[in-house]
């Protein structure tokens, strides 16, 4: 009986073995692409009514793994940590609304796939109308973002942000709204798509500025030397673009005329 058990038990033995080496090679084998993005920037990336995350953005990025076989990672992230979280390789790329224009040397970049501006939003009943009507007003800006490079860089709109009383930073456009609607800042610096997924989701109470900061794109930025995994994805763009999937969302997401990507 003893010889019984011993042999038993060194089939059971090699038998979890063979199953652990069996889950290794399916993890080691199986990719995880982690996406870090920003949690509050619809439509690119944001929480559902579900407590989902998802977005335009997400959407692409899930589309991408399957092609690939990979499973996809939603990191959200604090933007302004995002180089950190990137060069730590706790996500494996910054997918999510990311503007190329003037960080061009900074990342390995996807295909340029969105354009976009940047825009002023203000209350519909503030009686701002251009540039001018901010000298003297509060402008919000998230932090870290494109806006704000825009209103700080001496060869793009620093001169208008000159004019401003204060250029106040937060860290989501969500409570910069409710600033602006609260009457707590005057204005909001930011991407219009995030302007106009704001509008559409609030009513007729905000208008944007005829006049734009800037134009600008939008690409995925993944770490500098990450060469092959930026030409994998952006194969599979191509391959979401030929197959109509691209198209598909970007409509589903009201960005159809901002797609640059071919």
């Amino acid at each position: 009986m003893k010889l019984g058990k011993k042999i038993l038990c060194g089939i059971m033995t090699m038998s979890l073995a063979a199953v652990a080496l069996t889950g290794c090679g399916k993890e080691k084998d199986g990719k995880t692409f982690t996406v870090g993005f920003d949690a509050e920037y619809p439509p690119y990336g944001y929480m559902d009514d579900n407590g989902e995350y998802t977005g335009f953005d997400l959407e692409l990025a899930e589309a991408v793994c399957e092609l690939n076989g990979w499973t996809l990672v939603k990191q959200p992230i604090e933007w302004a940590n995002k180089d950190n979280e990137l060069n730590s390789g706790t996500i494996d790329c910054i997918w999510n609304g990311f503007t190329i224009n003037g960080r061009e040397d900074d990342y390995e970049w996807s295909e340029p796939y969105v354009d976009n501006s940047q825009v002023i939003v203000v209350k519909a009943d503030s009686g701002i109308t251009s540039f001018e009507d901010l000298a003297g007003k509060t402008v919000a800006v998230q932090a870290a973002s494109a806006a704000l490079d825009v209103l700080t860089d001496e060869e793009a709109q620093k001169a208008l942000a000159d004019t401003f009383k204060t250029l106040q930073e937060f860290g989501d456009y969500n409570t910069a709204f409710l600033e602006l609607e609260a009457g707590s800042v005057d204005a909001i610096a930011m991407d219009i798509g995030v302007a106009q997924y704001q509008i559409d989701s609030r009513g007729d109470e905000f208008i944007i500025l005829e006049e734009h900061l800037n134009s600008e794109q939008y690409g995925i930025g993944f770490k500098l030397g990450n060469t092959e995994l930026r030409d994998k994805v952006n194969e599979s763009l191509h391959t979401l673009k030929e197959n109509g999937t691209f198209d598909k969302l970007a409509e589903k997401y009201g960005l159809t005329d901002m797609i640059c990507f071919e």
